[in-house]
């Protein structure tokens, strides 16, 4: 792997200054590789490579793109496992969950922009005008550690579908993945200057980038507060920002048969991916009547749960990703113990059959209210509140208690009431049953869990200008 390279109009080339980053194995809190650290200089070369590039490829035929994508696609199948065994190691993934959605999604991703591309259509006509879509030109794309390949195709997909150009600032904590995938567009041909990759530490490489003038479009996936810079740094060449950011969402899981069910699909669903997911359903709202035996079921599928090494194959949950996470959690943890939550399972420290690596015990906390920091902060990390509601009108009204509004979450066996609970939801996604959307439904939220959606027709649309040609006969 050319580690400590870019990749940058069609090569591998060496980074402008010699700052490097050690990329660190969460499990066992060794270094697995070394990576550099990537300058403004380092982003002009690769902004100029692709501005370079945009003129011939924008100018591609839909079949051009599609037999392009394809070669990426069958280029990608040939690399799943080493592209699985970089995010194990890199952000901590148990095999099952890096073989598993992890990588696969990243198939999904690309069979779904092959499939927009062949529909789309490029123009139509209106009463005395044209409206035709366009690719928008040079795209900045920074993506996060938790989901490192899901989130760089589903924004690298369509913006090749579309015929833009892209540079890709992937996290520092969890580079080794793109580095493959800029192997694959290498090997599957993609021409040079369309995909170029610098690594580097957000305010420095992602502020370069959102700055840049000859950058049309900022794609960004990660906190809020790093969406903020991003928007702020974009402001002042007016560029389009698309964001998907942090979330804290809801849960609501109704009075009737399935409750059983529904909560202990709830905790697995909030475990999952060491609950490092922005759209994690982190906050469990129950009947009243049913408060006790709800924490009861929590308790239970909790400490079922196996926290260990990401190469067992019986691993259900991994380290967290870095140390400052690992901190994080921690004292996210310990403020509820201190705010009086009610402490069901888990709490601070690591597991007891580990002392090394950043794992986290699987946390429940019942008797959380409104003003408690883990009722209000996103925490990312294995930790669920569960809350009692007295009716549906308390049960929506704590749901929309959140800045944020990127998913939620509805439970139960009457489907009318499960949509009627939907509609009011503020969120950009609500999962009925834990119903996923996979690649083919739009994805991003409300309030501030960002703006723009990614996936599908939905996504492609972000890449694309649309353009009024008026005065037809």
């Amino acid at each position: 792997m050319n580690a400590l390279k870019f990749y940058i109009g069609g090569e591998w080339v060496d980074p402008s200054h010699a700052e490097t980053i050690e990329v660190i194995n969460p499990a066992t809190e060794e270094v697995i590789e070394t990576i550099s650290a990537g300058s403004a200089e380092d982003v002009d070369r690769a902004v100029s490579a692709a501005r370079a590039a945009f003129d011939g490829f924008s100018r591609t035929s839909r079949e051009e793109r599609i037999e392009l994508l394809t070669k990426v696609r069958e280029t990608y199948k040939k690399r799943f496992e080493d592209i699985a065994e970089a995010i194990r190691l890199e952000m901590g993934a148990p095999l099952h969950l890096a073989r598993g959605g992890q990588t696969a999604v990243g198939l999904g991703h690309l069979a779904t922009a092959i499939r927009v591309l062949q529909d789309f259509e490029y123009e139509e006509e209106k009463e005395g005008f044209l409206i035709r879509y366009e690719p928008i030109g040079v795209c900045g794309l920074i993506t996060p550690w938790n989901w490192p390949m899901n989130q760089i195709v589903a924004k690298l997909a369509p913006a090749l579908a579309s015929g833009c150009t892209c540079v890709l600032k992937p996290s520092e904590l969890a580079p080794l993945s793109a580095h493959i995938m800029a192997e694959i567009m290498d090997e599957a041909g993609v021409p040079a200057g369309v995909f170029n990759l610098v690594d580097g530490y957000g305010p420095v490489v992602g502020e370069a980038m959102s700055a840049h003038p000859d950058i049309d479009m900022m794609s960004f996936t990660g906190s809020t507060r790093g969406g903020v810079a991003v928007a702020k740094g974009s402001a002042d060449t007016v560029k389009r920002v698309s964001q998907e950011l942090g979330g804290k969402s809801a849960n609501i899981i109704l009075d009737d048969e399935q409750l059983e069910e529904s909560v202990r699909r709830g905790v697995l669903g909030c475990m999952e991916n060491t609950g490092q997911s922005c759209n994690a359903p982190t906050r469990m709202l129950v009947p009243a009547a049913r408060y006790d035996e709800a924490l009861e079921i929590a308790q239970e599928v909790t400490k079922s749960l196996v926290t260990d090494m990401p190469d067992l194959e019986e691993t259900q949950i991994g380290p967290v990703v870095s140390s400052t996470q690992f901190e994080k959690v921690q004292g996210l943890i310990s403020s509820g113990i201190e705010e009086q939550a009610t402490l069901v399972a888990g709490g601070i420290g690591r597991p007891e059959h580990l002392d090394t690596g950043y794992f986290v015990r699987p946390t429940i906390f019942g008797g959380v209210t409104s003003d408690m920091t883990i009722f209000k902060e996103e925490i990312f990390g294995p930790v669920l509140s569960i809350i009692p509601y007295s009716n549906s009108e308390e049960a929506v009204r704590i749901a929309n208690d959140t800045p944020y509004g990127l998913a939620a979450y509805v439970s139960g066996s009457d489907e009318t009431e499960l949509l009627s609970y939907a509609r009011e939801l503020r969120a950009g996604q609500v999962h009925l049953n834990y119903t996923g959307g996979g690649t083919n439904a739009p994805f991003g939220g409300f309030k501030q869990s960002g703006n723009g959606r990614e996936k599908a027709e939905w996504g492609f649309h972000e890449f694309m200008e649309c353009k009024a040609i008026l005065g037809r006969a």
